[in-house]
Order: C-alpha cells, then sequence, then structure tokens
C-alpha cells in the first residue's frame, strides 16, 4: 500500500541556524590561522542579544563579537525592526579554555593514535532516489528555502521577504519505496508587514505556487518535475502573519536541527550536533565518514538504499564497532553483517585517519551550517579570514564527504 513520507528544513535566517552559522563560523576562524585548534562552541541568539558559550584550545585569538556581527549580517538582519541587527546587537562572550582531562584523550602527536573526543553512536545514510544521494523530501524543503533567500536578495519578484523560513514536503511512495507524486508543500516565510491581513495571504500564496516553486522544479531532472501536479496541496504561512521572526520571534540554540541538518528522518542519528565542533569530536568528523561510505557504497551498487553506523568511546582510537543497515536494497549477494565487515577492511574509521582522509582541519563548516551538511556540492572556494592585525586568505575544499572516490576500490572489493 502507498505510504507518505516528510521532511522539513529551515532557512539560514531561522534563529536556531543563525546560532549555527555563528558557531561555525567561529571554528573557521580559530582553524584558518591555528588548524590543530580544538573548538566546542555554543551559541544562543534572542532579542537584540547574542551569547557565545563553550571551550576552545588554540594557538591564535580572534575577535569573536565582530565575526558573530559578520555573520549576522551576512544573513540578512540588517533592519533595527527586526529587533535583532547585527551592528547594533549586543554580543556576550562566554569562552573559556578546553579542559586538560578531556584533551588528554584526544592529543596524542601521531594522527592514528588520536583518540576519540567523545562517546557515542554515529549514522551515515545514502539513497538512490537523488542525484546527490539524499533522501527526495530532505532535497526539495532545503532547494525552496535556498531559492526563497536567492530570491530575498534579488529583491526583485517578490519584495517583502524577510528572512526567516520553514519548508515541509510530503512524498508518497509506492510499496516499492519509489516516489509517485509530491503530497503536499508547506512553506512559512516572514515577511514585511500588509496593511491588509486577507490580501497578505493571498499575495504570499500565490507568489510561492506561481514563482518559487517554477523555479525551484526547474532546476530538477524530468523525472522529478513530474512528480508535481495539479492536486498537490500548498499550506502557504498557514499561521497567517509573520512578521515577528527570527531571534526576536524564537529563541535560537545551536545543535537544535540535527534532523534538518543530516538526513531528515531517514536513516538514524546518533543524537549529536554538528556545529561549534573541530574535527576531533566524532559527533562531526565520523557523521561525515558515515555519509562518506554510504554514499560512496550505493552509488558503486552495493545497495538502493544503505544506512552506515559507527561507535566510540572517549579518548580510544579503534571504534567500538561498525553496522550496516541496507534494508533488503543490497544487489550483492552478502549479510548486512558481511558488508559491515567489508567496509571496516575498506575505511580506516581511526578519528585521526578520519580528519586527514576529508581534510577536516580547513576552515571548512560555516557553508555547512544552513541547508543541510550532506548532498552538498564538493567544490574549492576562495575565504577570507580576520583577526586582530591580520587578513589570511585562503582556497577550501568544501563537503570533501561527498566526494565518490572510493566507488572504484568499493566496486573491486565486492566484485561488482
Amino acid at each position: 500500500m502507498p505510504y507518505l513520507f516528510t521532511s522539513e528544513s529551515v532557512s539560514e535566517g531561522h534563529p536556531d541556524k543563525v546560532a549555527d552559522q555563528i558557531s561555525d563560523a567561529l571554528v573557521d576562524h580559530f582553524l584558518a590561522f591555528d588548524p590543530n585548534s580544538k573548538v566546542a562552541c555554543e551559541t544562543l541568539v534572542t532579542t537584540g542579544q547574542v551569547v557565545l558559550a563553550g571551550e576552545v584550545k588554540s594557538d591564535t585569538y580572534i575577535d569573536v563579537q565582530s565575526i558573530a556581527r559578520e555573520v549576522i549580517n551576512r544573513i540578512g538582519y540588517t533592519k533595527s525592526e527586526y529587533q535583532f541587527e547585527g551592528n547594533s546587537c549586543g554580543v556576550l562572550s562566554a569562552v573559556h579554555e578546553q579542559s586538560p582531562d578531556i584533551n588528554r584523550g584526544v592529543d596524542r602527536g601521531k594522527p592514528e593514535e588520536q583518540g576519540a573526543g567523545d562517546q557515542g553512536m554515529m549514522f551515515g545514510f545514502a539513497s538512490n532516489e537523488t542525484s546527490s544521494y539524499m533522501p527526495l523530501a530532505l532535497d526539495l524543503s532545503h532547494r525552496l528555502l535556498r531559492e526563497l533567500a536567492v530570491m530575498r536578495r534579488e529583491n526583485g519578484a517578490i519584495k517583502y521577504l524577510r528572512p526567516d523560513a520553514k519548508s515541509q514536503v510530503t512524498i508518497e511512495y509506492s510499496d516499492d519505496h519509489t516516489p509517485i507524486r509530491i503530497d503536499s508543500i508547506v512553506v512559512s516565510t516572514q515577511h514585511d508587514d500588509f496593511d491588509e491581513e486577507t490580501k497578505m495571504l493571498a499575495k504570499i500564496k500565490q507568489d510561492v505556487i506561481s514563482v518559487l516553486i517554477p523555479r525551484v522544479k526547474a532546476q530538477l531532472p524530468a523525472h522529478i518535475q513530474k512528480l508535481f501536479n495539479d492536486q498537490i496541496k500548498y499550506h502557504v504561512n498557514p499561521t497567517g502573519k509573520f512578521v515577528i521572526g527570527g531571534p526576536h520571534g524564537d529563541t535560537g540554540l545551536t545543535g537544535r536541527k540535527i534532523i534538518v541538518d543530516t538526513y531528515g528522518g531517514k536513516g538514524a542519528h546518533g543524537g549529536g550536533a554538528f556545529s561549534g565542533k573541530d574535527p576531533s569530536k566524532v559527533d562531526r568528523s565520523a557523521a561525515y565518514a558515515t555519509r562518506h561510505i554510504a554514499k560512496n557504497l550505493v552509488a558503486a551498487g552495493v545497495a538502493d538504499q544503505i544506512l552506515v553506523q559507527v561507535s566510540y568511546a572517549i579518548g580510544v582510537v579503534e571504534p567500538m564497532g561498525i553496522f550496516v543497515d541496507t534494508y533488503g536494497s543490497a544487489k550483492v549477494k552478502m549479510s548486512d553483517g558481511e558488508i559491515a565487515q567489508k567496509v571496516s577492511a575498506i575505511f580506516d574509521m581511526r578519528p585521526g585517519i578520519i580528519e586527514q582522509r576529508l581534510k577536516l582541519r580547513q576552515p571548512m563548516y560555516q557553508e555547512a551550517a544552513a541547508y543541510g551538511h550532506m548532498g552538498r556540492k564538493n567544490e574549492v572556494v576562495k575565504k577570507k579570514f580576520t583577526r586582530p592585525g591580520e587578513t589570511k586568505e585562503m582556497e577550501v575544499e568544501l563537503f570533501t564527504w561527498e566526494k565518490l572516490d572510493y566507488v572504484d576500490k568499493v566496486k573491486k572489493e565486492f566484485g561488482l
């Protein structure tokens, strides 16, 4: 019997994502000037106020207040009527030095001897239902909000947009897990005030359906475009007026959108957030590594969809174990346990080796802090970083965990 599955996304202006982006901007600046920095930084944003807290071990000094303000302005909180504005908000820093009790189990000189920065389990997932090997409902949810942000900055076709927004897409699947159609789309966007609420709601709904949706649809391959139809149920700003938003409307915290950051509810999640953490924290590095594994396995044809789990003990070098679930979609004559043994032989999951394999000591994280950490484009970009008295420009390779650089090796090991 056909079934429905839903995923959501939130925009870069959502308060939790504002917090994530500030935290990751701090991580990037520390890594840019000291690649060996250890960072665990949390951010809280609310009306007119930013609070930074966390632990850092680094040989560099950065101006955390200036970095936070720069992020807020880039997102688009630049007007006083938002009650949260980059140049005028207060920024309180309570960042202090990392506990030596934690660091002693992590730093051991050689990368192959580096212990895990924390205990826990991390999951990676991949599916062949999209070209990015991501679940379709989440992929579409992200696309809607990325395009909405592009339109906001264009300030052309739609002029009333403000930074905060959320989306949600529900897909109908067949019994064999093939997408049949889009059942419903939800878009809630912050907006400038209107004189009349009834006209406002009608205008926003019309613009979403007739301007935003066609622009997103045009980005998609033909077989995904066919899932759009005249029967889609649209819920656009379903509560009505959405003028008060962002950190003024709702306090934001680092790490509260972990499902948006990963697979939209597909697969599984170990519970650890990514943003604000340097890659010695396996919450981050091992989640990227398991995504890299799952994507390369699916791309190689091992299965149509795969979940990979790895677990660690703090300060211990080798993982506790690796688990694989192919959901019965395996294309090889192996049990999931046998596939997991192959994975262990192909991919070295020691934390220090993961850092090296995926080049995770680069200042590469702010770009991942909105619109998902997975399914993104692997590319090299130029970035600029500043600290008191110094500006540094450098090339950075983004989303290295999305590379399909192990497909040939996987095929050879699995006889594909």
